[in-house]
């Protein structure tokens, strides 16, 4: 396990969408990513998407609540031996979630080599 603070951790998560092309990130719409420390039903999880990819997205009313992207920090933090490989994790698993936005399945992920 990499020990890795709340706050270090958050910086990577918010490196790796600031990295993300702009074009990209325009195109999001209506999602919101967050940290916790882990998923209480698979605490060995390394991201989650909830919500309703933009390619199954007819139109958002007012009163809509925003996908959400959760990324785990202590998930992560065990499965990595160094601090450089935790940040790429960090890394890949936000494009991860981020493409099931889009619609990108995981099989399309694993096809693409995000897996």
């Amino acid at each position: 396990m990499i020990p890795m603070t709340e706050t270090e951790f958050e910086r990577c998560v918010a490196v790796a969408l600031d990295a993300l092309d702009d074009d990209l990130v325009a195109l999001m719409e209506n999602v919101v990513v967050v940290v916790n420390d882990r998923n209480e039903e698979e605490p060995d999880l390394l991201g989650l998407y909830e919500g309703v990819p933009l390619t199954e997205r007819e139109s958002y009313g007012l009163f809509e609540m925003p996908d959400r992207v959760s990324i785990y920090r202590l998930a992560l933090c065990d499965m990595c031996t160094t601090h450089d490989e935790l940040v790429e994790e960090i890394r890949t698993t936000v494009i991860h979630e981020v493409a099931h936005h889009f619609g990108i399945d995981d099989d399309r992920l694993e096809e693409l080599g995000w897996d």
